[in-house]
């Protein structure tokens, strides 16, 4: 991934052992669910129908500037609205069929290819919980395809709100500490620099940075952070993560 800007919100302490913690919380869209296969796949299919040649990269860009427009509603809603502003640009047909069409390609977006396995091996050691900032419907779906593996989940529904608002993972924290655990053992893997990785760090959090988009330029459909922050722990996949657990496990 390309970084812009390499100064760290936060300075990085010493990370604690992956084996200090029994909690494991998750970014889910983009880190276990492969969202942007879906937008690219939808809009390549309207396009192809249209006569017209998508590139899946710039696609992501229209998509990422659209998403974040003042007064966007939830993901992924919202994606319906997106829809309008991408077909203008790109010169497709703009009905309300299409644009229902967007939304339903990512609320069946599917998993990464690691990420059903991957999560099972971490769910025998950790207690798992889901961080989302799509709808509850959505993550419904997501869940599902992932095996059921959460503990807990947490939805933009449910919590009022969205991540990086620090509001968002208080209210995780509030749940774990009702159910007799601590903040400081929940480990948050996320691949959203924006939307986890510098807040979790703000917030005293030991944060997983699994890149998935190492082999990609920029960011994708996920906002450009305004500063890097250098994660506690950098992996590439998850199933890396899950490698690293069973070996910290060993030693």
């Amino acid at each position: 991934m390309a970084r812009r800007k390499t100064v760290h919100m936060t300075p990085k302490t010493m990370a604690k052992p992956l084996t200090a913690f029994t909690h494991m919380s998750f970014d889910v869209v983009g880190t276990l669910i492969d969202f942007e296969s879906a937008i690219i796949g939808a809009l390549d299919g309207i396009a192809r129908q249209s006569g017209i040649t998508l590139d899946g990269e710039d696609a992501l860009a229209l998509y990422r500037a659209a998403r974040y427009e003042p007064g966007a509603g939830l993901f992924p809603d919202d994606l319906g609205r997106c829809y309008g502003s991408i077909a203008a640009q790109l010169g497709l047909p703009d009905t309300p069929e299409l644009r229902q069409r967007l939304v339903e390609a990512v609320g069946e977006a599917s998993p990464f290819p690691d990420s059903v396995a991957a999560l099972a091996r971490l769910g025998r050691r950790y207690k798992l919980i889901a961080m989302t900032n799509a709808r509850r419907w959505a993550f419904e779906k997501y869940e599902t395809k992932l095996g059921l593996p959460f503990w807990a989940g947490f939805t933009a529904d449910d919590t009022g709100t969205e991540k990086p608002d620090p509001a968002f993972f208080h209210k995780v924290f509030a749940h774990v500490e009702a159910t007799g655990g601590t903040p400081g053992a929940i480990l948050h893997t996320a691949q959203s620099q924006h939307h986890d990785i510098g807040i979790s760090r703000q917030l005293g959090m030991t944060n997983v940075w699994v890149e998935r988009r190492h082999e990609q330029k920029g960011y994708g459909g996920t906002i450009e952070p305004d500063a890097f922050t250098e994660p506690d722990y950098h992996f590439k996949s998850l199933a890396e993560l899950a490698d690293a657990t069973e070996s910290a496990a060993r030693t």
